[in-house]
């Protein structure tokens, strides 16, 4: 079964008739939460059934949407000054469409990532003009996959999601329920403190400093591509399979209340969740009892930094629980629970606020220090973790109603999960979980168990 691309073509920003033209060529700074974040190009999957909504309404909502995130609508290029950022051309996202003869998507489309899905998003690959690309995949069936890819270096997911929900919005006809323009980077935000006044310690955990025998090792160790067997090996990343584990709500309650049996307030079904896979896969791995595990997480800044309502952009750096595999298998579930809760818990204000000082004192460049935020192919004996668990994706309903499954795309990254919540709407969790096709027997005869 093939995919064929039928067109491809620039969508630009549409304004209000009567409106004044924006300038277009006003350059916005990235700000230090842009500089120090995953510099990739990031995609997701959605899924509509027949009847699908139309090319038209999607087009004309994409248009409409992009006249108000203008970021989207721009490219990543540095200022007059050499600092990176966008600059607000109004150059427009991509859109192509593609069908797929003789097949429905249940057919062609696994429900879950795997190289396949590739396909029906466009390349990421290469020098990428557009912020953000497109993809309107038909079927035999009716049904329609909407494949949706941006750089990362622009937005965080928070931002995205908002960005998703207003281009579904727009394609209904319905006003943008958002900031217009939603409010981005500039010089008035997030200001270092005059003098820089640094709390905590940020080498080793946003930033590092490369060295000659491990040039890209970051927060304080993680396992590169380096530390494992190569191409083909038994360890290799592409000995890599994505497995996806559904979590009901039954399940969760079920667990929450076993980590939380003597607490005051229980733990976040995210807070659970999350302990369960890293104790899980620690198991699957089959680890040394001295070992230590640390998992990645991503902590949304913007009530930490009393950011505006709407702000569009990256404002996440990340806690990182660590403990022994031993303790992580000995000790109950409570255990994993409340070292995820403690890390979290400690990146408040005053750190957010200790990172904007630092990245602005000058240590950065006088140290040849590196972001940690990079790609690997193998991150045992760690964990990363990318929650979409509060994200509104499913409410993106171009006028023939909600998706009926969303997912990311194929990331084989050992180690790095995303939760996602479950398009049943009833508070149960999907996970993607990439692991060693050797340890995959082995998480999936843990992955359902209470002890």
């Amino acid at each position: 079964m093939e995919v064929k691309v039928l067109s491809s073509k620039i969508v630009k920003p549409q304004y209000a008739e009567g409106t004044a033209r924006p300038d277009t060529t006003e350059h916005v700074p990235s700000s230090v939460f842009d500089k120090v974040t995953y510099h990739i190009q990031m995609a997701i999957i959605y899924a509509f059934q027949a009847p699908a909504p139309s090319t038209e309404d999607i087009e004309r909502g994409l248009a409409q949407v992009l006249g108000v995130y203008r970021l989207f609508a721009g490219q990543v290029r540095a200022g007059p000054d050499g600092a990176p950022g966008v600059l607000l051309n109004d150059h427009g996202a991509r859109l192509v469409e593609a069908r797929v003869d003789g097949a429905t998507l249940v057919e062609f489309a696994p429900p879950k990532p795997s190289p396949v899905v590739l396909q029906l998003h466009p390349d990421l690959e290469g020098d990428v003009e557009e912020v953000v690309q497109v993809q309107l995949t038909r079927f035999a069936c009716g049904s329609l996959a909407v494949g949706f890819t941006a750089n990362h270096a622009v937005a965080d997911g928070h931002a995205t999601s908002d960005f998703l929900v207003a281009w579904g919005r727009a394609a209904r006809g319905l006003d943008i329920s958002a900031p217009s323009p939603p409010p981005h980077n500039h010089l008035d935000l997030f200001r270092p403190r005059d003098p820089p006044v640094v709390d905590f310690e940020h080498r080793g955990v946003e930033y590092y400093r490369p060295t000659t025998s491990n040039p890209k090792q970051g927060e304080g160790g993680h396992h590169g591509a380096d530390n494992v067997q190569g191409e083909g090996g038994h360890h290799g990343a592409d000995n890599v399979i994505i497995h996806k584990a559904h979590f009901t709500k039954d399940f969760i309650a079920g667990l929450r209340a076993k980590a939380s049996e003597g607490r005051g307030r229980p733990f976040s079904r995210f807070e659970t969740t999350l302990a369960h896979l890293w104790r899980t896969m620690t198991r699957a791995r089959g680890l040394s009892p001295g070992e230590d595990s640390t998992i990645r997480i991503s902590v949304d800044g913007r009530r930490r930094l009393s950011a505006p309502p709407g702000y569009f952009g990256n404002l996440v750096l990340w806690a990182f629980p660590r403990s022994t595999v031993g303790d992580l298998l000995s000790r109950p579930l409570k255990h994993a629970a409340q070292t995820i809760h403690d890390a979290v818990a400690r990146l408040d204000g005053a750190y957010f606020q200790s990172l904007v000082d630092f990245a602005s004192s000058g240590a950065v460049e006088r140290e040849g220090l590196e972001k940690t935020a990079v790609l690997k192919d193998v991150l045992c004996p760690d964990l990363e973790v990318d929650s979409w668990l509060t994200f509104p994706f499913y409410e993106l309903d171009f006028g023939a109603g909600s998706p009926s499954y969303f997912m990311p795309s194929y990331f084989p990254t050992e180690g790095m999960l995303f939760l996602v919540p479950s398009y049943l709407g009833d508070g149960s969790v999907d996970a993607f979980v990439p692991v060693f096709q050797h340890n995959l027997d082995a998480f999936k005869q843990c992955c359902y168990s209470m002890d």
